[in-house]
């Protein structure tokens, strides 16, 4: 390949020529009129920038590469403000447009750069990654045994993506295991679905699943709601764990179907006027007439936020968890000329109540700076003195993310769980199931003490050791997640996910609610009584 030079004259050239257009730029926006010193500084500091430049390209022991120094230099210049704001190869603008769209190729994991690892933002639902185990967290070493540590996410992506059908091989560290791990991946094409389960519970309650907010959100949960409400469900959960966010607008819209139209649901506040907007709900839709109960966790963010956060400000439902991410500032796309795009942080989102969603030390950890305890500590300290109020008056929390009226933990998998998993074997187990069966299992099958008994055989011929007490702690997940898998290839994933909540605690805890309360402000005044009493 070619490689393009440009001449120091040139370059000189091209600088002056930006030096001018910025100056103008930033008087016709009016964003440093007022300081004519700063746009002095700016001045020189550029011309300072082109001085360095020219010198490198004359005096460097070997010659380098125009584009690449001025693409390091631009993503220096964007390190120094937040992990958001990011600079785009042409490539990567089309990827990251791309993802919102419904539709694309691939392995179904949401990637991100922490320090010199990709590190696995969340795998997508019903995709490949999820269906392998891969979690949040999990960093990518190798793929194909390629080494990608300190590589660009543009580069990992182009390695991880490849015709359907075909089997990439990622080598994953995962904090608190020691040895690294492979996943045998095949590819697939990925179909973000925004709302990937509904259904009636047999207490009469519905559950709906977001998984994150893209373009068709709005039109999928009203399909959804649509068809719980024809079965007369007397209540509602709605699971927004591990969405990790989306578009805004959608966001808004779902929220609008529970509070009705033009009501605040979230403003933007930033240093240019323009960033400054209020945005209201604007469809004719009737509140609901049942309890609504919300599942946050602390990889909900962004759009999610916003959504529970409006529903617990507007007292449209009750909010069970842990607090989420805290992911509330605002990011507008900039196409370049060149066919690059520029994504920069411009405002932070604000509820109703005045909360601002965003908390500014989780921007430290996605730039892989340290944060010890004692912040963290003193970060959630400074969120509970923060009181704000919904509508009705019921108290609530700021300082970041959005605080559940009722906290409550998860509970965790065990090391032998997250092996077994990690290694696909319920998942294999189930297919040799099945064709030993015919194919076919009765709705209504559960795991016996022989299918048990054969599972840990099959397991110990994968090499996977483990002691009594690993099986005692581990064997309800092992029956659950074998009947799943095993439901799931005859019946569908739908059914297969419904068998999962019967181990999920917090599912769980909201069920309960709807089992002993039948208004939401019984619920309130409930999760009020917690509170006095201190308890999560």
């Amino acid at each position: 390949m070619t490689r393009k030079v440009i001449r120091p004259y040139l370059l000189s050239l091209i600088i002056l020529i930006w030096i001018i257009g910025g100056v103008f730029v930033f008087t016709a926006t009016n964003a440093y009129a007022a300081d004519e010193s700063r746009k002095t500084d700016i001045y020189t500091n550029l011309q300072l920038f082109n001085e360095v430049l020219i010198k490198l390209k004359q005096n460097y022991v070997s010659e380098t590469d125009d584009e690449e120094l001025i693409k390091s230099a631009i993503n220096g210049m964007l390190g120094s403000t937040d992990p958001h704001t990011t600079y785009f190869t042409a490539d990567e603008f089309t990827d990251f447009t791309t993802s919102t769209k419904g539709e694309f190729g691939g392995l179904g994991i949401q990637i991100d750069k922490k320090g010199d690892y990709i590190t696995v933002v969340s795998p997508i639902e019903g995709t490949p990654a999820y269906r392998m185990g891969l979690t949040a967290g999990d960093r990518i070493i190798r793929v194909d045994g390629v080494n990608i540590v300190a590589a660009s996410t543009d580069d990992a992506i182009k390695k991880m993506r490849g015709p359907v059908g075909t089997k990439v091989t990622l080598t994953i560290s995962r904090p608190g295991i020691a040895d690294l791990m492979d996943f045998n991946i095949v590819r697939e094409i990925i179909k973000i679905k925004s709302v990937p389960y509904s259904f009636k519970l047999d207490n009469g309650v519905g559950y709906i699943r977001i998984s994150q907010f893209s373009e068709n959100t709005d039109r999928e949960l009203k399909a959804a709601l649509d068809s719980l409400e024809v079965q007369k469900i007397r209540g509602l959960i709605i699971d927004l764990r591990f969405n990790p966010g989306g578009l805004l607008d959608q966001s808004i819209d779902t929220v609008n179907e529970f509070i009705g139209p033009n009501k605040l649901v979230v403003e933007t506040k930033g240093r240019i006027q323009n960033s400054n907007r209020q945005y209201f709900t604007r469809l004719n839709r009737k509140p609901k007439d049942y309890p609504i109960v919300v599942l946050v966790n602390e990889a909900s963010a962004s759009a999610s936020e916003i959504f529970a956060g409006s529903l617990q400000d507007w007292d449209a439902g009750l909010i069970i968890g842990k607090p989420t991410f805290g992911k509330g500032s605002v990011q507008q796309l900039f196409p370049l000329s060149n066919g690059n795009g520029i994504k920069i942080t411009t405002s932070y989102y604000y509820i109703k109540s005045g909360r601002c969603i965003h908390k500014e030390i989780n921007d430290r950890l996605l730039q892989g700076k340290e944060v010890s305890e004692a912040d963290r500590a003193a970060v959630d300290k400074k969120a509970k003195d923060k009181i704000y109020y919904t509508v009705k008056g019921r108290e609530v929390f700021g300082g970041g993310g959005v605080t559940p009226d009722i906290e409550y933990a998860p509970d965790f998998l065990t090391n032998l769980g997250v092996e077994l998993r990690r290694k696909n074997t319920f998942f294999n187990y189930a297919v040799d199931y099945m064709v030993k069966n015919d194919h076919s299992v009765r709705p209504d099958f559960r795991v016996s003490d022989a299918v048990y008994d054969d599972f840990l055989d099959y397991i110990k011929k994968q090499d996977i050791k483990y002691t009594q007490a690993d099986l005692d702690s581990t064997s309800a997940y092992i029956r659950n997640s074998l009947t799943s898998e095993i439901i799931g290839k005859q019946y569908g994933e739908k059914k297969a996910y419904q068998i999962t909540l019967g181990l999920d605690a917090q599912f769980q805890k909201a069920v309960e609610l709807f089992n002993k309360f039948d208004t939401l402000d019984q619920m309130f005044a409930y999760a009020d009584e917690l509170k006095k009493k201190g308890t999560k």
